[in-house]
């Protein structure tokens, strides 16, 4: 399975959702995706989502990072948060950035 840092966002409450930089796991035809002991199928008729949680149903974006960090289609002041086992990847890779590589949000 292939792995990659990207950009989750859950939009199933507001257009500004909770949001992180993770590692998400893709299935072989790339048609699923796993992070943090979620599965999440790629749909193609969402309004602002591109993923929906099969669990609980919940719509998501999850996406490639951008190289300035602009990830949030609104609002980019509101904190996306890195999770700690990427970080410093994260900061040194995407961003260019490695002395950045102990700060916890990407904005």
């Amino acid at each position: 399975m292939t792995t990659r840092i990207m950009y989750i966002e859950n939009k199933s409450e507001s257009l500004n959702g909770d949001a992180r930089i993770g590692k998400v796991t893709f299935s072989k035809p790339m048609r699923t995706m796993f992070y943090n002991g979620r599965e999440f199928l790629k749909v193609k008729s969402g309004y602002k989502h591109n993923c929906i949680e099969v669990e609980s149903g919940e719509e998501y974006w999850i996406s490639g990072c951008k190289k300035d960090g602009t990830d949030r289609l609104y609002n980019d002041s509101v904190p996306v948060y890195i999770d700690e086992d990427i970080r410093e990847e994260y900061w040194t890779t995407i961003r260019s950035h490695p002395e950045l590589k102990l700060k916890e949000t990407s904005n």
